[in-house]
């Protein structure tokens, strides 16, 4: 072992020179000795190569700031260079260990990318992927990386059909091979483009692919094998849509993809797809007063709504109306200087709110955005009538319950008391437990302390522990608030005594027995 932890270092000693020669580093900077010792023990842990790794990247990070403070730049092939080297060498020795650790492959990644050693990059993806081809996303990022970090498109696309050889029902592998072969052609198209600006023959690209020809194959790979998948065709389609906007040419063809209004009229997330298209509808010329430009989103908005409307035609369904309420919500959380559009979004919003509720298909988590708009509005009777609307769409909800009683509450409604005992009666006693916090907390600050007594009282015959634990750990300490230690004493002995003596000889002498202790003395001593 000593011998090959001493040829190592040995190794090293041309790159130690040029760091003393030039200035970088001094002889006693530079100790890998007991870091390689551990990489060569009879027992070897996965911590001793990421210490050694990370030494060494830090001592590439410092080279790097020494540089950049005494402005030398040469020499970096005896170097650099050779530390990277390096470090490649331990991450090797590490993965081939360790071969199933994925997260050891991704840091070995990551330094390739970071340190631009691409060929070292394609062989760690390559050794990787032989290990791991069950992992559609490990493809994708080598194929990504191929593309964009290497330049390499032919190379990108054979991993992508390696990928579907080993997952060929993959969603996400096909809409990311998609997307590859639109951006590549794209890409294409721009090159063809500067070089007939310059008035350069140099190269004539394939007319197929820079038309999306390869894109449309893929296309119809992914319908024909993935049969009945809505939601594929909406991440391909997604990627045509982004691919047609963010680019900054008008000539290219669009990828002919067949409609889904004809397809998939039965899914809910086809009309969603369809009817947020119509936000991006190009109008022309650029407006340029603010006024303008709300007056244009105002009809893009009010289009959206016709299709979702045409939609409910044909599908009346919660998920339907799921979709339509969440388009009108996000559209009314954006923020705007126009008050006639933030008034018009309210106002669609709480109408598409309302006649969800009518049609008994509104979720229950948007009675809490309704409430809450209905709140900032001022509407206090619209929003009494929500609360009470909600807890008779969702009877056994402790949630719609607890909401409809904050809402009550904050709004000082005299029927809140009557509602607490309605909520207790509909939900499961098992989950009761928020409903009397929050029925104990509004009558400690509502009520008359003999109602709020009275409360604790029928809180402590509760059969659910949770809830006459919590009852009677709220009773002393209001009783100690309400009337000193006195009342404290007296709601002890007569209520709870039995209850703390029990706790305490379960508890002994436990952290939590020191604390029952504490509450037993303050309560019957003092």
């Amino acid at each position: 072992m000593a011998e090959i932890v001493q040829q190592r270092i040995e190794n090293r000693i041309p790159e130690l020179e040029q760091l003393e020669r030039v200035g970088l580093f001094s002889k006693k900077e530079v100790k890998a000795t007991a870091l390689e010792y551990k990489l060569h023990r009879l027992i070897i842990t996965k911590v001793d190569f990421i210490a050694y790794i990370q030494y060494e990247i830090n001592v590439l990070e410092l080279i790097k700031k020494r540089r950049s403070r005494i402005g030398y730049q040469f020499k970096r092939e005896e170097i650099e260079y050779s530390i990277i080297s390096r470090i490649n060498s331990i991450f090797r020795r590490a993965t081939t260990k360790w071969k199933d650790d994925v997260q050891l492959w991704l840091s070995h990644i990551a330094f390739c990318k970071k340190w631009n050693t691409k060929v070292q990059l394609s062989k760690v993806f390559s050794s990787m992927l032989a290990i791991h081809p069950e992992k559609p996303a490990l493809w994708i990022m080598a194929a990504k990386s191929e593309l964009e970090d290497r330049n390499l498109s032919e190379s990108a696309r054979q991993l992508f059909l390696r990928a579907l050889r080993f997952h060929p029902e993959s969603k996400k592998v096909y809409q990311e091979y998609f997307r590859m072969e639109l951006l590549h052609a794209e890409k294409l198209r721009k090159q063809q483009k500067e070089l007939e600006q310059a008035e350069m023959d140099v190269y004539e690209f394939s007319p197929e692919i820079m038309s999306g020809k390869l894109a449309e194959l893929v296309y119809r790979d992914a319908t024909g094998k993935i049969q009945g998948e809505v939601r594929l065709h909406f991440g391909l389609l997604i990627s045509v849509f982004i691919f047609q906007h963010d680019t900054t040419h008008t000539d290219h063809a669009e990828c002919p993809v067949p409609s889904l209004q004809s397809k998939y009229t039965d899914d809910s997330l086809t009309w969603d797809f369809m009817a947020k298209r119509e936000l991006e509808a190009t109008v022309g010329e650029e407006l340029q007063t603010a006024k303008g430009r709300a007056s244009d989103i105002a009809r893009r908005e009010e289009r959206c709504c016709q299709v979702y409307e045409e939609g409910l035609k044909s599908l009346n369904t919660e998920a339907m109306w799921a979709c339509y309420v969440s388009f009108c919500l996000e559209r009314f959380k954006r923020k705007t200087n126009v008050q006639e559009l933030k008034e018009k979004r309210q106002e669609r919003l709480l109408a598409v709110l309302q006649r969800a509720h009518d049609s008994s298909l509104l979720k229950e988590d948007f009675y809490k955005n309704w409430l809450q708009v209905l709140l900032s509005s001022g509407d206090s009777e619209q929003t009494a009538a929500v609360a009470m609307a909600a807890t008779q769409r969702y009877r056994q909800s402790v949630d719609v319950w607890c909401l409809a009683l904050q809402t009550m509450v904050h709004l000082g409604s005299g029927a809140t008391g009557k509602l607490f005992q309605d909520a207790l009666k509909h939900v499961n006693p098992k989950l009761s437990l928020p409903l009397w916090q929050l029925q104990v907390e509004w009558s400690m600050t509502s009520q008359s302390p003999e109602e709020t007594e009275a409360l604790f009282q029928r809180g402590l015959l509760s059969v659910v522990p949770a809830v006459s634990m919590e009852i009677k750990e709220k009773y002393l300490d209001w009783s100690y608030r309400a009337g000193g230690y006195k009342k404290a004493r007296k709601t002890f002995t007569s209520n709870l005594r039995d209850f703390y003596e029990r706790a305490l000889r379960e508890f002994g002498s436990t952290d939590d027995g020191e604390i029952l202790k504490s509450a037993f003395k303050a309560a019957h001593f003092k």
